[in-house]
């Protein structure tokens, strides 16, 4: 059901609004659009093929040797620290917005995978994490037969 709306004429908007909407910045969106993410933690895709499953983290300015992965069971942790490059005084600063400091992220893996033989590349401020899921989890193909073939077969082995 569609919410209703009060007109307000030429976008007046009462103090009531412009609180709300300074509260919902401040504390609600701070983080951005995908609840618990802080805006200093890295952005992540993964994904599975069939037969690994791949993580994207979107790393830009750090180094691989800043980077450190980690698999106990069934979550993969990455954690990382961005470092400034040089040090500029406050008041030289027109804006600052590039974050700095420690972050850890912790993601589920959906299937079983071998930690053992897993790959991890840094290019271009990308982290790519390879990791082969365990046989069990390979789709494996089954051939359909008919009755006819299954026949001739059985006749082909009785010779």
């Amino acid at each position: 059901m569609a919410d209703l709306i009060r007109w307000e004429p030429m976008g007046v908007t009462s103090l009531r609004q412009a609180m709300d909407r300074l509260f919902e910045d401040s504390f609600v969106r701070s983080h951005g659009l995908i609840p618990g993410l802080r805006a200093e933690s890295p952005a992540i895709d993964m994904y599975q093929t069939d037969k690994e499953v791949v993580v994207k983290a979107s790393l830009p300015g750090m180094k691989a040797e800043d980077v450190e992965i980690s698999v106990t069971g069934d979550m993969l942790t990455l954690k990382g620290e961005y470092r400034e490059e040089q040090e500029v005084n406050e008041e030289n600063y027109f804006r600052k917005e590039m974050h700095f400091g420690s972050f850890v992220r912790a993601l589920e893996i959906p299937v079983p995978v071998k930690v053992d033989k897993s790959e991890a590349m840094f290019e271009d401020g990308v982290l790519t994490l390879t990791m082969p899921k365990t046989e069990a989890v390979q789709p494996k193909a089954i051939k359909v037969k008919t009755a006819k073939a299954k026949e001739a077969k059985a006749a082909e082995a009785k010779k």
